[in-house]
């Protein structure tokens, strides 16, 4: 089972990206749950989602204490947060920088998401939304297909911008 730990802030999308991320792979042929954990958040507090992908059915619906991969959408939860914490040996890092970012040792990956979503105007309440352009990084990793992403992205979003952000940041991606 491949799981992976998303951190980011209430409005920037990661939420939702957990929620795209559970359907790409269930479009490339795998079992996959998404769950978001926060309580009575609001807009840009700490917020994690788990998202777990395997080749049998699912039946573990709890944290992920020791992520495959962890995911961050916004640098200044590693202030708060040990974003790290449990990684499993061998674990990779995606972060949303627009420099390329060390993680202890961990593989790391940077794609500036925040600067491909305000490129394609993908902002609510004036915040960059980052769930479609990671969905494009995380194919480029080989997590889910780019035919996949797509499929998802065109499943919860009519706006083609969504697509073009995830093109990007699959072409974007630093490892």
């Amino acid at each position: 089972m491949y799981e992976i730990r998303i951190h980011s802030r209430g409005g920037q999308g990661g939420v939702t990206a957990a929620r795209l991320l559970a359907l790409a792979a269930i479009r490339d042929g795998k079992y996959a749950t998404a769950c978001p954990f926060y309580g009575a958040e609001r807009r840009g507090a700490p917020v994690v989602s788990y998202v777990r992908i395997d080749d049998h059915p699912i039946r573990v619906y709890s944290q992920i204490r020791h992520p495959d991969l962890v995911l961050i959408l916004d640098t200044s939860v590693m202030d708060v947060v040990d974003v790290l914490n449990g990684m499993k040996p061998g674990g990779r890092v995606l972060v949303n920088a627009t420099d390329h970012r060390e993680m202890k040792g961990f593989p790391s990956f940077s794609v500036d998401l925040t600067g491909i979503a305000l490129r394609e105007n993908l902002v609510v309440a004036g915040n960059p939304i980052l769930n479609t352009a990671v969905l494009g990084a995380l194919a480029k990793m080989g997590i889910v297909t780019m035919e996949s992403a797509k499929m998802a992205i065109q499943e919860m979003f009519s706006d083609k911008r969504n697509v073009t952000a995830a093109e990007a940041a699959y072409a974007e991606l630093v490892a």
